[in-house]
């Protein structure tokens, strides 16, 4: 059955490896069928702030299945990433990564490599919710739900048993976001518990990136979240001999999304010298995903006998390890002339049809006993701390717990603070304040209370410009203390 699919042709190089990958998929004779659309920079320009139009999106729902070029988000003016707009309103929350040597036909300090990096693909600092709140502070927001560290999760466990692979890593960096990424790590934990056959470990971010730089041999599937996910494939795919060579697959319940890793590079735009390998990769995912595992086969085997063959474009090729330095054009030439072939060293593709990994798992929704004690309210101030603690003494139904700047708690001695200062405030009876204490149950408030600080806020003359609820989870407090707290 003939699947239909939505070419994406973007931006730069876009539009040159698509033809080349749309040229290989047909003298493949891949079952597909073609819906054409425009994104990227010329719809942004129309005034499309997402770089998409609604005939667009209506051709996307039509197919399900989008096979994508890099485009170019225009800088500044409001404009949002096309990429991030897909992925978080089509659902796509898998992004699947798989990157592994052409050692000796492509140079690389590392010849045993072969990673694949799942990545959550619609939260963390991706939602890109940013503010500025004075003339010094600006700010981005983490967001992390348990659903979403759930699904990711599991369909990296999934993706592993599927595919053969034998462990599952994970990064976050816990030690410092104790609550967002704490809930990775222990989410992670939680469902690794579940598949006994996989080995499991953890890893903190930065010293991940360090040995994965310099021992990716040791890792088989890697599951992270959405920035790091992002900056760690492009380290794999560039120590791999180069980002020109990996593709990627995002996954939802309902669609999915086929690119390459890398960007529009329109410095080289229109000179022919681009390498389609990454978006062919990606081609050979979706047809894949689409159950047509055999052309897939045949199309990787051929491409990865044309890059043994020392056919190379000019960002792989090498005195030592090429034959002939080739344009996008006669590279994708050589690999059609290569379908039916088979690589004698490199490994050899044999996919066998299956259904896409798609969780079907239904998520439980926790039913802790929430309870409203404090608030943070964040002010513009330039003063004296003295100063400020006076404001507030004689302000009864809250107490002013600490005073804080960028995560510092100030002492009261400090002559002036000058920025966005946190003012904690918390329900009389309050003993403690950090997540690994109980805090007194005396200490609940209502929201009248908060309504009638920031009243007396405004009463002072004192411009709040944020305010954040503290709260208790079944006595536990979720909220994080200050630094010298």
């Amino acid at each position: 059955m003939t699947s239909k699919i939505t070419v994406a042709y973007g931006d730069g190089i876009g539009p040159e490896i698509m033809e080349s990958t749309l040229l290989l998929l047909q003298q493949a004779k891949a079952d597909l069928s073609f819906n054409t659309i425009e994104v990227g920079k010329k719809i942004y320009e129309q005034g499309y702030n997402s770089g998409l139009t609604q005939d667009s999106w209506q051709k996307i729902n039509e197919t399900g299945i989008i096979l994508k070029a890099p485009i170019t988000t225009p800088q500044g003016g409001g404009y949002k990433s096309l990429n991030v707009t897909l992925r978080k309103k089509l659902g796509l929350y898998a992004n699947v990564r798989p990157v592994s040597s052409f050692f000796p036909f492509v140079a690389t300090k590392f010849p045993k490599l072969d990673v694949v990096i799942i990545r959550e693909n619609e939260e963390d600092l991706y939602t890109g919710i940013e503010h500025r709140h004075t003339n010094q502070y600006f700010q981005c927001l983490k967001i992390i739900t348990k659903q979403g560290c759930e699904k990711i999760i599991r369909y990296a466990f999934d993706y592993a048993v599927a595919n053969g692979r034998s462990k599952v890593s994970c990064f976050s960096k816990d030690n410092i976001m104790k609550l967002t990424d704490g809930l990775f790590h222990s989410t992670f934990n939680e469902i690794a518990k579940d598949y006994p056959n996989i080995a499991t470990d953890h890893h903190i971010i930065d010293i991940a990136c360090a040995k994965l730089a310099t021992k990716p041999e040791n890792f088989d599937v890697i599951v992270t979240l959405n920035l790091y996910g992002d900056i760690i494939s492009d380290i794999v795919a560039e120590i791999s001999g180069s980002v020109g060579l990996a593709g990627s697959a995002n996954i939802g319940q309902d669609f999915a999304m086929f690119e390459a890793i890398h960007g529009s590079a329109p410095d080289i735009a229109g000179k022919n010298i681009a390498n389609p390998t990454g978006l062919m990769q990606a081609a050979v995912m979706m047809l894949n995903h689409l159950g047509q595992a055999k052309v897939a086969s045949t199309i990787r085997n051929a491409l990865y006998k044309t890059i043994e063959d020392g056919i190379h474009t000019a960002d792989i090729y090498n005195y030592d390890n090429s034959h002939k330095k080739v344009s996008t054009i006669d590279f994708t030439k050589a690999v059609i002339a290569n379908l039916g072939y088979e690589p004698k060293q490199l490994p050899i593709a044999n996919f066998t049809s299956s259904k896409p990994i798609v969780s079907q798992h239904k998520f439980a929704i926790d039913n802790q006993v929430k309870s409203l004690i404090g608030c943070d309210v964040f002010i513009d101030w330039h003063g004296r701390i003295a100063d400020l603690n006076n404001i507030f003494v004689n302000f009864n139904d809250l107490e002013l717990k600490t005073i804080s700047c960028k995560g510092l708690s100030l002492h009261p001695d400090i002559i002036n603070a000058d920025g966005l200062l946190a003012l904690r405030f918390v329900g009389r009876g309050i003993c403690g304040s950090s997540t690994t204490q109980i805090i007194n149950r005396n200490g609940k408030i209502n929201s009248a209370i908060i309504l009638k600080l920031l009243a007396f806020l405004e009463q002072n003359k004192l411009e709040f410009v944020k305010i954040e609820n503290l709260y208790l989870f079944d006595g536990i407090a979720y909220f994080s203390s200050g630094q010298g707290e």
